[in-house]
Protein backbone atom coordinates (compact mmCIF):
# COMPACT_ATOMS: atom_id res chain seq x y z
CA UNK A 1 0.00 0.00 0.00
CA UNK A 2 1.43 3.37 -0.99
CA UNK A 3 1.09 6.82 0.45
CA UNK A 4 -1.66 9.09 -0.89
CA UNK A 5 -0.69 11.39 -3.75
CA UNK A 6 0.71 14.73 -2.65
CA UNK A 7 -1.66 17.57 -3.58
CA UNK A 8 -0.46 20.19 -6.05
CA UNK A 9 0.74 23.33 -4.26
CA UNK A 10 0.40 25.63 -7.28
CA UNK A 11 -2.67 26.82 -9.16
CA UNK A 12 -3.60 25.23 -12.48
CA UNK A 13 -2.25 28.26 -14.35
CA UNK A 14 1.20 28.14 -12.69
CA UNK A 15 4.42 26.20 -13.22
CA UNK A 16 7.75 26.33 -11.40
CA UNK A 17 11.41 25.48 -11.57
CA UNK A 18 13.76 25.22 -8.58
CA UNK A 19 17.53 25.46 -8.47
CA UNK A 20 19.30 24.51 -5.27
CA UNK A 21 22.81 25.16 -3.94
CA UNK A 22 23.92 27.82 -6.38
CA UNK A 23 27.35 29.19 -5.49
CA UNK A 24 26.38 32.84 -5.08
CA UNK A 25 25.26 34.80 -2.05
CA UNK A 26 21.50 35.27 -1.61
CA UNK A 27 21.96 39.03 -1.62
CA UNK A 28 23.55 39.02 -5.08
CA UNK A 29 21.07 36.49 -6.44
CA UNK A 30 18.15 38.56 -5.16
CA UNK A 31 19.39 41.53 -7.21
CA UNK A 32 19.08 39.44 -10.39
CA UNK A 33 15.72 38.00 -9.30
CA UNK A 34 14.46 41.54 -8.76
CA UNK A 35 15.17 42.33 -12.40
CA UNK A 36 12.62 39.79 -13.62
CA UNK A 37 9.84 39.88 -11.01
CA UNK A 38 6.37 40.65 -12.47
CA UNK A 39 7.69 40.84 -16.04
CA UNK A 40 6.49 38.91 -19.03
CA UNK A 41 8.48 35.76 -19.72
CA UNK A 42 9.88 36.98 -23.04
CA UNK A 43 10.91 40.32 -21.53
CA UNK A 44 12.58 38.56 -18.58
CA UNK A 45 14.58 36.26 -20.87
CA UNK A 46 15.76 39.27 -22.88
CA UNK A 47 16.72 41.13 -19.70
CA UNK A 48 18.76 38.20 -18.39
CA UNK A 49 20.42 37.64 -21.77
CA UNK A 50 21.98 41.09 -21.74
CA UNK A 51 22.68 41.35 -18.02
CA UNK A 52 26.35 41.72 -17.06
CA UNK A 53 26.08 39.74 -13.83
CA UNK A 54 27.67 36.29 -13.80
CA UNK A 55 24.69 34.55 -12.22
CA UNK A 56 22.23 35.95 -14.78
CA UNK A 57 22.98 33.15 -17.27
CA UNK A 58 22.18 30.50 -14.64
CA UNK A 59 18.93 32.26 -13.75
CA UNK A 60 18.09 32.48 -17.46
CA UNK A 61 18.48 28.71 -17.82
CA UNK A 62 16.22 28.21 -14.81
CA UNK A 63 13.61 30.58 -16.26
CA UNK A 64 13.69 28.75 -19.58
CA UNK A 65 13.17 25.50 -17.66
CA UNK A 66 10.12 26.99 -15.89
CA UNK A 67 8.72 28.13 -19.26
CA UNK A 68 9.28 24.65 -20.71
CA UNK A 69 7.56 23.08 -17.69
CA UNK A 70 4.58 25.39 -18.19
CA UNK A 71 4.30 24.53 -21.87
CA UNK A 72 5.00 20.79 -21.80
CA UNK A 73 3.72 19.63 -18.41
CA UNK A 74 0.78 21.98 -17.85
CA UNK A 75 -0.23 23.06 -21.38
CA UNK A 76 0.01 26.81 -20.72
CA UNK A 77 0.32 29.44 -23.43
CA UNK A 78 3.93 30.67 -23.57
CA UNK A 79 2.99 34.09 -24.95
CA UNK A 80 0.81 34.88 -21.92
CA UNK A 81 3.31 33.80 -19.23
CA UNK A 82 4.77 36.19 -16.68
CA UNK A 83 7.02 35.76 -13.65
CA UNK A 84 4.61 35.44 -10.75
CA UNK A 85 7.25 34.84 -8.05
CA UNK A 86 11.03 34.68 -7.89
CA UNK A 87 12.02 33.53 -4.41
CA UNK A 88 15.61 33.46 -3.17
CA UNK A 89 16.69 31.64 -0.02
CA UNK A 90 19.79 30.73 1.95
CA UNK A 91 21.49 27.40 1.53
CA UNK A 92 24.68 26.20 3.19
CA UNK A 93 27.58 28.45 4.13
CA UNK A 94 31.06 26.94 3.76
CA UNK A 95 33.44 28.33 6.34
CA UNK A 96 37.12 28.61 5.51
CA UNK A 97 40.06 30.26 7.23
CA UNK A 98 42.69 32.49 5.68
CA UNK A 99 46.07 33.27 7.20
CA UNK A 100 46.57 36.90 8.20
CA UNK A 101 49.47 38.90 9.52
CA UNK A 102 51.15 38.33 12.88
CA UNK A 103 50.06 34.69 13.10
CA UNK A 104 46.35 35.39 13.10
CA UNK A 105 43.58 34.04 10.89
CA UNK A 106 40.23 35.30 9.67
CA UNK A 107 37.12 33.48 8.62
CA UNK A 108 35.94 33.41 5.00
CA UNK A 109 32.29 32.54 4.35
CA UNK A 110 31.31 31.07 0.98
CA UNK A 111 27.56 31.47 0.58
CA UNK A 112 25.21 29.24 -1.40
CA UNK A 113 21.59 29.99 -2.37
CA UNK A 114 18.33 28.45 -3.54
CA UNK A 115 16.06 30.07 -6.13
CA UNK A 116 12.50 29.21 -7.15
CA UNK A 117 10.82 30.79 -10.17
CA UNK A 118 7.05 30.47 -10.56
CA UNK A 119 5.55 31.49 -13.90
CA UNK A 120 1.82 32.01 -14.33
CA UNK A 121 -0.50 32.62 -17.23
CA UNK A 122 -2.20 36.01 -17.39
CA UNK A 123 -5.96 35.66 -17.57
CA UNK A 124 -6.72 38.97 -19.23
CA UNK A 125 -4.97 40.24 -22.31
CA UNK A 126 -2.85 43.24 -21.39
CA UNK A 127 -3.20 45.59 -24.33
CA UNK A 128 -2.50 49.28 -24.35
CA UNK A 129 -5.25 50.95 -26.34
CA UNK A 130 -4.35 53.97 -28.42
CA UNK A 131 -6.77 56.88 -28.00
CA UNK A 132 -8.77 57.80 -31.06
CA UNK A 133 -8.49 61.17 -32.84
CA UNK A 134 -11.63 62.60 -31.19
CA UNK A 135 -10.23 61.95 -27.70
CA UNK A 136 -6.91 63.55 -28.60
CA UNK A 137 -8.68 66.62 -30.03
CA UNK A 138 -10.85 66.96 -26.89
CA UNK A 139 -7.81 66.77 -24.60
CA UNK A 140 -5.93 69.33 -26.72
CA UNK A 141 -8.90 71.72 -26.62
CA UNK A 142 -9.18 71.35 -22.85
CA UNK A 143 -5.45 72.06 -22.39
CA UNK A 144 -5.68 75.11 -24.66
CA UNK A 145 -8.60 76.44 -22.59
CA UNK A 146 -6.64 75.99 -19.38
CA UNK A 147 -3.64 77.79 -20.91
CA UNK A 148 -5.74 80.78 -22.01
CA UNK A 149 -7.34 81.09 -18.55
CA UNK A 150 -3.92 80.93 -16.90
CA UNK A 151 -2.49 83.60 -19.24
CA UNK A 152 -5.49 85.90 -18.64
CA UNK A 153 -5.08 85.60 -14.86
CA UNK A 154 -1.35 86.28 -15.18
CA UNK A 155 -1.97 89.43 -17.26
CA UNK A 156 -4.53 90.83 -14.78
Amino acid sequence: MSKPKHPRMLADTEAQAILRNVHVSPRKLNLVAGLIRNRSAANAVATLTFSKRRIAQTVKKLLESAIANAENNHGLDVDRLYIHRAEVGRAIVMKRFMARGRGKSSRIEKWFSHIKIVVAERQEAVLEEMPDAATIAAVDAELAAVDTVASEQGAA
